[in-house]
């Protein structure tokens, strides 16, 4: 990951390298990764992710077709 430093602004450089590492879930899976989740946990934890971006999915298109 690479951001460029402009007139010598590391303040603006490092907030975007924040914002881009969030976006990539660095931050997420550095969370995640601090202590050991037992596969079933994992198993769950994924499982209501999935149903969770997928009600966010028809929400969205819901929304785009004008029904709410």
């Amino acid at each position: 990951m690479q951001v460029m430093v402009r007139d010598n602004n590391v303040d603006q450089a490092l907030r975007a390298l924040k914002k881009k590492l969030q976006r990539e879930g660095v931050f997420r899976e550095m969370k995640l990764k601090q202590h050991f989740e037992k596969p079933s946990v994992k198993k769950a934890r994924e499982k209501a992710e999935a149903v969770r971006r997928a009600r966010k999915l028809a929400r969205k298109k819901l929304q785009r077709e004008g029904m709410m």
